[in-house]
């Protein structure tokens, strides 16, 4: 779990850093991005900073759906255990679906970034594409990997949903207890 939070608080790391500079000064945002320096009409400096606050409103959304920060009724709730991605926690029951979607995200900004920095060469979109290609190489992980318990074996600590197909597993626990049936 710890790399499920690592994700869901550098998501929103990520979202306020890009989210401050567009709500604070619009003009640093058209002067990074256009190549004459001039100041921001007054359609764009509404535009960046609705964007800024998008980012921040998506950036808590996130960390409250995904059960990062507990919102329960009492203390004594939140001192058992922690949130888990399984679906039928009823901590957080959007972390899933909320975490897919931060991962289209990502995978979206990382995509236009790149098809941005190609056509541009600007260096602005390849630091956007690369902070949004790993929040989503992180995001994958944790929709693979770490949204479900797995079924892990108490007696061998293997995880049971692994078969022998192609190749037969001669160190499996089932394996040496059919050798051993054999051997007698």
């Amino acid at each position: 779990m710890d790399v499920f939070y690592s994700y869901t608080y550098g998501t929103t790391g990520w979202l306020m850093l890009q989210a401050i500079p567009l709500i604070v000064s619009p003009t640093i945002i058209i002067t990074i991005l256009s190549p004459e320096v001039r100041e921001p009409t007054d359609l764009e400096t509404y535009f960046s900073r609705s964007l800024g606050i998008t980012l921040l409103t998506l950036g808590v959304m996130i960390i409250l759906l995904t059960g990062s920060v507990p919102l329960t009724s009492s203390f004594s709730d939140t001192t058992t255990a922690g949130v888990t991605t399984s679906l039928s926690d009823p901590k957080a029951p959007y972390a899933v679906p909320t975490l897919t979607i931060s991962l289209i995200y990502h995978s979206a900004m990382a995509f236009y970034c790149y098809a941005r920095y190609t056509q541009s060469s600007q260096f602005s979109f390849a630091l956007g594409g690369i902070g949004s290609a790993g929040l989503g190489a992180v995001g994958l992980w944790c929709v693979l990997f770490a949204s479900s318990n797995g079924r892990i074996s108490r007696k061998t600590g293997a995880d049971k949903r692994t078969s022998g197909f192609p190749f037969g597993n001669k160190e499996s626990a089932g394996a040496k207890k059919r050798g051993m049936g054999k051997a007698i």
